[in-house]
């Protein structure tokens, strides 16, 4: 099942993103870690939160603790370096700051559990990445550890191993469906122009452009302005950029036609704030989305037992997986 020898020459940073709590998201962590270990991969690992502790400090449950091996560098704050029960050696202090305090990076000399934390702020994870990097590792690991949805972001990492699982909906169906409907939205085109990729990615407010020029609207957010958005659509609109949340909200009460007409065009997909039932019945309208920039999902973890105390056949959870997500690999940890 060895996926990182394969995806190295690909990709420098991955990022662990879990749908849901307990969707297996530190297993699969664990996982491509050992697997590292076994393929004589060269890594660093950190987290956007906090991750490796025995308990979770939200729910107070059991959840995996975090295990590296010899020659593993690791992000962790210097409150957390005297409950590692790894051998730690100190590379460097950072500037870089954890929800718990400033980081350090450190290089694992015998192997053991580890509280890993990182920095919250997107620009200081990519600088701590490029120091790993510079420090010798091959492959950087992100775990996500804070908001499932903005850890995906495509600035972050270079791909995502997205995790999901029964703690979804007891129906195995239903599972797939909602992981299919992310991978769908996290999927979505790009748009092929520099020039206007560029010009959109300069701008905070919501641009309408027409076939001969660009006009932001006097609102901030789309939030409940669907009706100016609307007034704003032209016979000659192309492109209607969307620099914030793409909601119910944004759209309700732009013209069918209209919705047709113009292209909408989002910073990434974590801005989509649909559900798959809604996305599917815009599409069926002809609504038509774009991106600025998509995000790669390397591969799909599944876990097949929910913390409520059902689980799902193996074998069969992942042929419905891959049925319903054909062309991303998908694999069970567990199993």
């Amino acid at each position: 099942m060895a996926i990182l020898s394969d995806l190295k020459t690909k990709y420098k940073t991955l990022s662990v993103v879990g749908m849901a709590k307990n969707a297996g998201k530190t297993t699969t962590l664990n996982y491509l870690i050992e697997e590292a270990t076994d393929e004589g991969i060269s890594l660093g690992v950190t987290s956007t939160g906090r991750d490796g502790e025995g308990v979770d400090v939200v729910t107070g449950t059991d959840k995996p603790k975090v295990y590296l091996y010899p020659g593993t560098l690791v992000s962790v704050p210097t409150s957390l370096f005297e409950y590692a029960s790894a051998g730690l050696e100190i590379l460097r202090m950072t500037k870089y700051h954890t929800s718990i305090g400033p980081a350090m990076i450190c290089r694992v000399v015998d192997s053991g559990y580890v509280q890993i934390a990182g920095p919250v702020l997107t620009s200081e994870q990519m600088s701590l990445s490029s120091d790993m990097l510079e420090l010798g590792a091959e492959m950087i690991l992100i775990d996500g550890a804070i908001d499932r949805r903005s850890i995906a972001s495509p600035e972050t990492s270079d791909a995502i191993i997205l995790a999901t699982g029964a703690v979804l909906s007891r129906s195995m169906q239903k599972v797939a469906e909602e992981t299919a409907h992310l991978a769908g939205l996290y999927s979505l085109s790009e748009i092929d122009d520099e020039q206007m990729k560029k010009r959109f990615s300069q701008s905070d407010k919501i641009t309408v452009l027409d076939k001969e020029k660009a006009h932001e609207l006097d609102i901030k957010t789309a939030l409940a302005a669907s009706s100016i958005i609307d007034e704003a659509i032209g016979e000659d609109t192309e492109y209607v950029y969307i620099p914030g949340a793409l909601t119910n909200s944004v759209i309700v009460n732009i013209h069918p036609r209209k919705l047709k007409q113009v292209t909408f065009v989002l910073k990434d997909p974590t801005k989509i704030f649909l559900n798959s039932n809604d996305w599917q019945q815009l599409r069926k309208k002809g609504f038509n989305a774009k991106v600025l920039k998509k995000i790669n999902i390397a591969a799909i973890s599944v876990n097949p037992v929910s913390p409520q105390g059902y689980s799902f056949e193996h074998q069969k959870l992942l042929a419905i997986m891959e049925k319903a997500i054909p062309g991303i690999r998908i694999i069970d940890v567990k199993m």
